[in-house]
C-alpha cells in the first residue's frame, strides 16, 4: 500500500492544485454568467465536447488503451514505441475530422441535449457557444492519448498538472469577459463578440493543456512521427475489446442527455433551478473523487493489468483492497460534510456577482443530496477497473446499463412527481440511489472474477471509518445551527465561519479519532504528512 500511497500522493498534489484552480474558475464563471439561462446555455455547450470525447476515446482510455499500451511495451521488440506513434497519429487525424463535423452539427447537438425550442434566444446562444467550444475536441483528445502514454511510463506529474494551465487561461478569459460584458448573466444582452470571447477562451485553455502534455511526452523520450500503417495498429483487437466499453459510454451518455433535458426543462419553469445548479453541484461532488479516486485508479490500473497478465490474482486482490480502503478513508468524512455543509460551501463559492446567495443556497441543497452518492460512486469506479484489468469490457456495459436504467427511471419519477423547484434535487437523489445499487451488483460480479475481494474486511473498515466520522458530522451540524441562530440566514461571512468551524475543526477531529482507532489508511496519510512537515 505504501507504493500506491506514494504514487497517489504525487498525482493528488497536482490534482489538488488543478481542482483548486478549477474551483476558482467555477467561482468566476458563476459570477460572470450566473445560474439562469445564460449559465444553462454555456453549460449545455460545454457538456457536448466531453460527451463526444467519452464516446470516441475517453471511455476506452483506461479500459482498453492503457492495458494495450502496457502489453505492447511488454511484448513488442521496440518496447511499444511504434504502436504508441500509430495510436497518436490515428487519434490526431480522427479527432480533427470529428471536431469539424461537430462544429457543423452544433444546432443538432444543442437540440439533442436541451429541450429548448430552436430559434429561441437560449437555443441560439448555446449554438454560438458550441461552435466556438467544439474545436477543442481535437486538442483534448490528443492530450488524453499523450497522458495515457505518460501514465504507462509511470510519468504521472504532467497529466495531473497540465489542467492547471487550462484553468489559468480560462480564468483570465472569464475576468476579461466580466470587464467587457454589459449584461453579464443577462442572456438577452450578450453580444456575439462576448460569446466568442467565452467560447474561444474555453478552447484556448484546452489547447494549452494539450501542448503541455505533448512537451512532457517528448521529454520522457517519446519521439513522435506520423505512422499511417494502421494494419499494425491492432485496431481490430482494440475494436473487439473496446466495443463493449463504447457501449457502456453510449448508455451513460443517453443518461446524460436525459439529465440535461430534464434539468433545462426545470430551469425554464423556475429561474435559476436548472442545468447550471446541477452541474455546479456535480462538479463539487466530483472534486474529492477527482483528487483521490482518480489518482489511486491511475496508479492502480497498470499494476493490476500486469498482475493479471502474469496470473497473480493475489496481487490483484491486494491492489484493489488497498485502493478501495485508501479512497473510502477520505470519502467517508467528506460525504458527511457535504451532506451537512453543502449550502455553506456553495454560498461562499457562488453567492456573488451574477449569482445571488439565494441561488447559491439551492446549489448547496443539490450538493447535499449528491453527498449521498460519493462513497458508492467511488467504489463503483474502482470496481470497474477490476474488470478492465482482465480486458473484460463487456461486464461493465451490463452493469452500467442497469445503473443508467435505474437512474433514468428514478429521474423521470422525480421530474413528473416533484414541484419544478425540487426537480434538480430529485435528479441528484436518483443518481445516488442508482450508483449505490450499481456498486452492489459490480462488487458481486468482480468478486466472482478474482475469487473474492475481501468483502468482510472492506465492510469492517468502512464501518470503522463511519464511526470515526460521526463526531465530525456532529461538529458540523453544531456549527451550522449555532451560526444561524446567532447571525441569521447564510451569507458570505456566516458561511466562512461555518466552514472554518464545521469543516476545519470537524476534519481535524476525524483525523484524530481515526488515528486513535488505528485505521491504517488514515494513519499512513497522517504519518506521511507529518514526515513531510518535519523535514
Amino acid at each position: 500500500m505504501s507504493r500506491m500511497l506514494r504514487a497517489s500522493a504525487i498525482m493528488a498534489a497536482g490534482t489538488m492544485v488543478s481542482r483548486v484552480t478549477g474551483f476558482v474558475r467555477t467561482i468566476i464563471l458563476a459570477a460572470a454568467i450566473g445560474t439562469g439561462l445564460m449559465g444553462d446555455a454555456y453549460q449545455a455547450a460545454y457538456t457536448i465536447p466531453y460527451s463526444i470525447l467519452d464516446l470516441l476515446i475517453l471511455g476506452v482510455l483506461s479500459s482498453v488503451v492503457v492495458p494495450m499500451i502496457v502489453r505492447a511495451q511488454q511484448q513488442d521488440p521496440d518496447g511499444g514505441r511504434a504502436y504508441e506513434q500509430r495510436l497518436l497519429t490515428i487519434a490526431t487525424v480522427a479527432l480533427t475530422v470529428v471536431a469539424v463535423l461537430a462544429v457543423l452539427a452544433a444546432p443538432l447537438l444543442i437540440d439533442l441535449y436541451t429541450n429548448w425550442r430552436p430559434g429561441s434566444r437560449e437555443f441560439d446562444v448555446a449554438v454560438s457557444l458550441a461552435r466556438f467550444i467544439l474545436p477543442q475536441l481535437a486538442f483534448f483528445g490528443v492530450g488524453a492519448i499523450a497522458g495515457a502514454i505518460l501514465n504507462t511510463r509511470d510519468r504521472f506529474a504532467a497529466p495531473m498538472w497540465a489542467p492547471v494551465l487550462n484553468n489559468l487561461v480560462v480564468i483570465g478569459v472569464l475576468l476579461a469577459y466580466i470587464v467587457v460584458s454589459a449584461g453579464r448573466g443577462d442572456i438577452s444582452k450578450v453580444t456575439t463578440s462576448e460569446l466568442a470571447l467565452l467560447g474561444l477562451g474555453t478552447t484556448a485553455g484546452i489547447v494549452a493543456q494539450a501542448l503541455v502534455l505533448i512537451v512532457a511526452l517528448k521529454r520522457a523520450g517519446f519521439s513522435f512521427r506520423l505512422r499511417f500503417d494502421v494494419r499494425n495498429a491492432r485496431l481490430g483487437e482494440m475494436g473487439r475489446a473496446g466495443i463493449w466499453t463504447i457501449g457502456y459510454v453510449v448508455v451513460t451518455q443517453l443518461g446524460l442527455v436525459l439529465t440535461t433535458n430534464l434539468a433545462t426543462a426545470a430551469g425554464a419553469a423556475v429561474k435559476d433551478h436548472g442545468l447550471t445548479p446541477y452541474n455546479f453541484a456535480f462538479q463539487l461532488f466530483q472534486l474529492p473523487y477527482g483528487i483521490i479516486g482518480v489518482s489511486v485508479i491511475t496508479a492502480m490500473l497498470p499494476r493490476m493489468s500486469r498482475a493479471v497478465g502474469e496470473g497473480r490474482l493475489d496481487d490483484v486482490r491486494s491492489e484493489f483492497g488497498s485502493g478501495v480502503r485508501l479512497v473510502t478513508s477520505v470519502m467517508v468524512p467528506i460525504s458527511l460534510l457535504l451532506m451537512v455543509l453543502g449550502p455553506a460551501i456553495t454560498v461562499l463559492i457562488f453567492g456573488h456577482g451574477a449569482s445571488s446567495p439565494e441561488n447559491a443556497v439551492y446549489i448547496g441543497n443539490v450538493l447535499q443530496v449528491f453527498g449521498l452518492a460519493l462513497v458508492p460512486f467511488s467504489i463503483f469506479q474502482l470496481l470497474l477497473r477490476v474488470f478492465y484489468s482482465f480486458g473484460d469490457t463487456r461486464t461493465p456495459v451490463f452493469v452500467g446499463a442497469g445503473t443508467t436504467a435505474v437512474n433514468a427511471v428514478l429521474m423521470l419519477v422525480a421530474y413528473y412527481t416533484l414541484p419544478a423547484a425540487y426537480v434538480v434535487m430529485g435528479l441528484a437523489f436518483a443518481y445516488a440511489v442508482a450508483y449505490a445499487l450499481g456498486a452492489i451488483v459490480a462488487w458481486t460480479l468482480a468478486s466472482r472474477r478474482v475469487q473474492g475481494l475481501g468483502g468482510w474486511a472492506v465492510g469492517s473498515a468502512l464501518t470503522r471509518m463511519y464511526i470515526a466520522a460521526l463526531p465530525t458530522a456532529v461538529v458540523a451540524l453544531g456549527a451550522v445551527w449555532g451560526v444561524q441562530e446567532l447571525f441569521g440566514a447564510l451569507s458570505l461571512v456566516n458561511s466562512l465561519i461555518i466552514l472554518a468551524v464545521g469543516g476545519g475543526l470537524g476534519g481535524a477531529l476525524y483525523l484524530l479519532v481515526a488515528h486513535r482507532m488505528r485505521i491504517p489508511e488514515v494513519t499512513s496519510i497522517v504519518g506521511m504528512v507529518a514526515g513531510r512537515v518535519g523535514r
